[in-house]
């Protein structure tokens, strides 16, 4: 009779144990953010241990890979899957192609999904096979949402609820006004949370994907260089003001962790990934369903090492298909002898060489270039159609304002507090100190040689974008506009290589920083 009990006792434990450990699921969450059609792999110079690094197709076989290894995956992106010359010839519908082929189960809005303007955005996102989110976005002057605010994801019977929002700064600065117009944006937090009350007591996880924090710094090797890390300021002040939020996903600043960071109040997980599709966020939870209690079993980047990851045939093929149906882009308009490099807090040679094309063609006075604009880097050798458009994607045309001597120095100061990155300059020398408070960082500036009249006016060119005040150029925007372009500002850099043929490429120095000076 006592060893029957004890059998039953026994049983009853085992029982109970396994009921306990029924009651916890480990769920894999992969995430990316602003990829930017950055598709083929580029040279890690700055990592020693990998050769080459990111390309969406290499990407892809990297998520098949993981997700074939996980109990229970969901796939998420922050925003920012348009720009670059194959997204322009195909008004974005390659983006949602690839991005469907590759299984994402949600994808936010990001502000580049705006360069073709809000209609197309709204006709071409149809395709997409997965939910296309952003809760506080709205037809200006209405209640009525732009699009989605969230889903409800199911998987093994754990069920996900993902909310995606855009930031108030990323929407007003970095779109351009015209592709906007007639839509607006409202502060997230609330709007969030109000969708947060609907979903917490249906779902077991609560996600938040979040295009926001500054403006990302428009490098290469940014993950390297701390100088240029934008942080991720408004997700964790957004995570400490949630409740009932378990994980967001950030995009926008193209910060990265190399893992994720708890907030210590709310205890909601926060992750990004750098960006440009060069690594893979993963974050793994277990999950007590029946709590709510969420634990970490393992969060980190995983490296899109190319060199090692066979490009994926259906997005190659795909690709290749949007490639063939714009023949144009193959066309060579001329050739670089040197690197044309970005930097997004100093001076570049990319920087300088667009500027000199644009006060050329324009005839104004200066001519600024925004180092947020410059996309990727002019390679020694051929230059294509594809190479110039994926350098400067955008769609815009350029502007020339006039404004007054004092208009100037306030723009170059403006510039020098690096709220939108360095202001890439032609038609000026300035000497500058970064180590003085910002808005006391200008010493002295000439304009063709001569110092500046602060009572003179001068004429400025710029792009549409930063002529109506993007990136917070509001003394721009403030000016007379005396000149409009008939094409686009890419047609004129065009128009300048096939002329030049052999581009030489200006080095840097007329912009100088004392600080760094001996």
């Amino acid at each position: 009779m006592r060893i029957m009990f004890s059998a039953l006792v026994l049983c009853f434990t085992v029982f109970v144990a396994t009921a306990a450990e029924a009651e916890k699921r480990l769920v894999t969450l992969l995430h990316t953010n602003d990829i930017e059609s950055v598709y083929e792999p580029t040279e890690a110079f700055w990592n020693p241990d990998i050769e080459t690094i990111g390309g969406i197709s290499h990407l892809a076989t990297l998520i098949d890979r993981v997700r074939e290894a996980e109990e229970l995956s969901f796939l998420f992106d922050a925003g920012d899957i348009y720009t670059g010359a194959l997204s322009q010839a195909t008004e974005g519908r390659l983006a949602w192609d690839l991005y469907s082929l590759m299984g994402y189960d949600a994808v936010n809005l990001g502000n580049h999904e705006f360069e073709y303007g809000w209609q197309s955005l709204q006709r071409i996102r149809q395709r997409a096979r997965f939910p296309v989110l952003s809760a506080n976005l709205f037809y200006e002057g209405t209640d009525i949402p732009l699009c989605q605010a969230y889903t409800i994801l199911e998987q093994g019977g754990v069920r996900v609820g993902v909310i995606g929002a855009m930031g108030v700064d990323a929407f007003i600065n970095a779109i351009n006004p015209a592709h906007r117009a007639g839509t607006e944006v409202r502060e997230p937090a609330p709007i969030i949370q109000g969708y947060v009350d609907i979903l917490r007591d249906e779902v077991d996880l609560v996600v938040v994907l979040t295009h926001q924090n500054r403006t990302a710094p428009m490098q290469t090797d940014k993950e390297a260089d701390p100088e240029v890390q934008r942080g991720f300021d408004e997700d964790w002040t957004l995570a400490g003001a949630l409740s009932g939020v378990d994980v967001i996903f950030g995009g926008h600043s193209d910060h990265g962790l190399w893992q994720p960071v708890r907030h210590p109040d709310t205890g909601t997980f926060v992750g990004l990934t750098f960006g440009q599709g060069k690594y893979l966020g993963l974050l793994r939870l277990l999950i007590d369903t029946e709590t709510g209690e969420v634990e970490l079993d393992e969060g980190r980047l995983i490296p899109v090492e190319s060199a090692k990851l066979e490009p994926h045939p259906t997005l190659v093929a795909r690709i290749a298909a949007a490639r063939r149906a714009a023949p144009d882009l193959a066309e060579v308009v001329g050739e670089v002898e040197t690197l044309a490099f970005r930097r997004y807090y100093r001076e570049s040679n990319l920087g300088n060489l667009l500027s000199d094309i644009l006060r050329q063609t324009s005839g104004a006075d200066i001519a600024v270039m925004n180092s947020g604009s410059l996309r990727a880097d002019f390679h020694p050798g051929d230059v294509t159609v594809e190479d110039v458009l994926n350098v400067y994607p955008f769609i815009g045309k350029f502007h020339v304002v006039e404004i007054g001597g004092s208009a100037v120095k306030e723009l170059l100061e403006y510039g020098y507090a690096l709220h939108y990155g360095f202001l890439q300059m032609s038609g000026v020398e300035a000497l500058y100190d970064s180590g003085r408070p910002a808005g006391e960082r200008l010493v002295e500036v000439k304009v063709a040689g001569e110092p500046i009249d602060p009572a003179g006016l001068y004429t400025v060119a710029s792009s549409a974008f930063l002529a109506n005040g993007g990136d917070g150029y509001s003394m721009l925007a403030a000016g007379r506009v005396i000149q409009r372009s008939e094409a686009r500002l890419s047609e004129y850099f065009l128009d300048h290589f096939r002329v030049t043929e052999t581009v030489a490429v200006p080095p840097v120095g007329r912009q100088r920083d004392l600080s760094r000076e001996p």
